[in-house]
């Protein structure tokens, strides 16, 4: 269900959770400012979640609130988990869903990396 990002931070989100060690998850790449696991839901062969370990709701919450050193940390962390995956060369998509016409379904900042494949246009047509 779409989510409304204009509402403060929840921390009973499923990722805040994982943050937390409350859920577990596989740990695929982690730095002071991000932690990267395995979709649960994999719509590709290869689909990570990329998530900042601060408090932000959506890509414009990160985006005007966060300290210049996180968001450089958290963009780099989504490089190395993509490099971590050879995918430099064959190529991979991001996709940052955000409020509800962008389908958001979690009320923290995630970065879906798909890869492995071929992925076909952005949008279908």
């Amino acid at each position: 269900m779409p989510i409304d990002v204009t509402q403060p931070y929840d921390d009973d989100n499923i990722f805040a959770k994982i943050l937390r060690g409350d859920i577990p998850s596989v740990k695929i790449y982690e730095n002071e400012w991000a932690y990267a696991f395995p979709d649960i839901n994999p719509q590709a062969k290869l689909h990570v979640l990329v998530i900042p370990k601060g408090r932000y709701v959506s890509w414009d919450d990160f985006s005007a609130k966060a300290a210049d050193e996180e968001i450089a940390g958290f963009i780099r962390a989504v490089g190395i988990v993509a490099r971590m995956h050879d995918l430099a060369g064959p190529g991979y998509r991001l996709l940052a869903n955000v409020g509800p016409d962008g389908g958001q379904e979690v009320p923290h900042l995630h970065v879906h990396l798909f890869g492995q494949q071929p992925l076909g246009p952005m949008i279908s047509r």
